[in-house]
């Protein structure tokens, strides 16, 4: 573990303050799961914690969303109601940005993905968040491409719009200030 990814004490607190208070604001997203489990499954990881410092850092506004029994694992998703702010004007991936000769962004989703220690949301996650409340209305966001379409150039992204959520496709070099990409991590 580098000292790069890991929360001071100050910022621990900071953190786990700012999860709590969504967590109690938006218990439809998590009902039968009790906060004080999740802060002891988070204080006891603080790879994990460092990875949410840096989904609320972009601005991404982490929350659970699922419990896994069986694992006994917490899932967090970007719950923001845009596109993280802090993740937009990005392509796809490193392949992509290596393809653009003009204009490039600063970077990709796979890869700030990768450097947060989180993953991109699949289509089958993003349809799943959606069902806890309304996200991207204005803005869009990558998630994971099967490898057949991204052999062919290809990247797929999500929104919701006229109350029904939509998967598209673009070049995956491509990119745009109002798509960025939702994460998830599991504790």
């Amino acid at each position: 573990m580098t000292a790069k990814k890991v929360l001071t004490n100050e910022q621990q607190e900071q953190l786990l303050t700012i999860l709590k208070a969504r967590f109690l604001q938006h218990m439809e997203r998590h009902p039968n799961i009790d906060w004080e489990n999740v802060q002891t499954k988070l204080e006891a990881n603080p790879v994990k914690l460092w990875s949410l410092h840096e989904m609320e850092r972009t601005e991404g506004e982490p929350d659970v969303v699922a419990y896994n029994h069986e694992m006994d694992t917490y899932t967090f998703m970007d719950c923001s109601p845009e596109s993280p702010k802090g993740r937009r004007s990005i392509c796809y991936d490193q392949e992509a940005l290596d393809a653009r000769k003009k204009n490039k962004p600063e970077d990709s989703a796979m890869n700030m993905a990768a450097s947060m220690g989180i993953e991109l949301l699949t289509e089958v996650e993003y349809r799943s968040l959606q069902q806890l409340g309304k996200f991207d209305l204005k803005t869009s966001s990558w998630v994971l491409t099967p490898p057949d379409i991204r052999k062919l150039g290809g990247a797929i992204f999500c929104d919701r719009r006229y109350e029904t959520v939509f998967m598209y496709h673009n070049g995956a070099d491509s990119y745009y200030g109002a798509r960025g990409f939702r994460g998830s991590l599991t504790v």
